[in-house]
């Protein structure tokens, strides 16, 4: 059989939750695959695990252990698993407590400014530290992260950004709001709800989380389904990055605009630079795309730049297996 048949055999013989160096001795043991030619055998089955779920193979599952390692299982025994028990943090031994680095949520931007610029849009971190906060109700009125996209560049100097921005061939914006990781049902809907709420003016909500439970896809399809944010799956390879669930079209809020251009003039600017564009002249067009690529957040140019980042910020790379 091939490594992956051995991989679903030793799951079914198991039965339980287990992780990928149990699974690759139990193939050893019951020898349902001759790894003789593998360097790194263990790593192999760990990769393959990995792809199970990158590849949306129903067949196998994992759910994310209080120490950071997954541990799989296969689906059809999901009933007779008690996956809740299983995740519960298990009690620490005395010991001196070291300190373990993490990335913060807002090192997370880059990747998804590198990962929205593959697709053409402007992408621009919104500072809430920097709003207004006279009044606490505006409180998740603030996107962390806005992006537009030009359909097509108006090159008449005459047209205001309100006409131009009345125009549905023109261009979309888009609201982002990004998680570091959604492990549970409540967190979900948390997050899912504060992007709805942070994303009531724009085109089109997105909800981003670098890491996702496998077990809140249902949720998260009837939730988008209801409320029409977009989920992406945001990956420490950027240009890896899927949107799990499109977003839904809605008419721009301009009162809500207008209130954001008041409390936070990041957003104000940002409105202000696309308006340039919109109503640039041919001959200064390219010179205004430039002056808001640079006005937006830096996006990497190279897979070195990734890594490099990704190691600084302690992101972890190899986050999937």
């Amino acid at each position: 059989m091939t490594i992956k048949e051995a991989i679903l055999k030793s799951l079914e013989d198991l039965n339980s939750l287990t992780n990928y160096s149990e699974i690759y001795e139990h193939i050893v043991l019951k020898k349902y695959y001759d790894f003789k030619d593998a360097k790194t055998p263990a790593s192999t089955v760990s990769a393959l695990l990995g792809d199970f779920i990158r590849l949306g193979d129903a067949r196998v599952k994992r759910i994310k252990q209080p120490s950071g390692t997954f541990s799989y299982y296969l689906t059809k025994n999901e009933a007779s698993l008690d996956l809740e028990s299983a995740v519960l943090p298990t009690i620490p031994e005395t010991k001196k407590p070291t300190k373990i680095e993490t990335f913060e949520e807002r090192d997370l931007h880059k990747l998804l400014s590198s990962f929205l610029k593959t697709t053409d849009i402007y992408s621009k971190t919104i500072f809430h530290e920097q709003s207004n906060r006279s009044d606490e109700h505006q409180k998740w009125i603030h996107p962390d992260l806005v992006g537009i996209k030009f359909l097509k560049l108006q090159t008449n100097a005459s047209q205001t950004f309100l006409k131009a921005i009345n125009r549905v061939d023109t261009f979309k914006i888009s609201s982002y709001e990004i998680k570091k990781e959604i492990n549970s049902d409540y967190e979900l809907k948390k997050s899912f709800f504060q992007a709805v709420s942070n994303s009531s003016w724009a085109n089109y909500g997105f909800l981003v989380a670098f890491e996702i439970s496998d077990n809140l896809t249902e949720e998260m399809e009837r939730l988008n389904q209801s409320f029409g944010i977009g989920i992406i799956e945001l990956k420490a390879n950027p240009y890896e990055s899927k949107i799990l669930f499109q977003p839904k079209y809605k008419d721009l809020d301009f009162k809500t605009i207008d209130k954001l251009c008041k409390i936070n003039k990041e957003f104000e600017k940002f409105v202000e630079q696309t308006e340039k564009l919109m109503t640039a002249s041919d001959k200064y067009i390219k010179a205004t795309e430039k002056e808001l690529d640079e006005f937006c957040d830096r996006y990497f140019l190279t897979d070195t730049e990734v890594e490099k980042y990704c190691k600084e910020k302690h992101i972890p790379i190899e986050n999937n297996n």
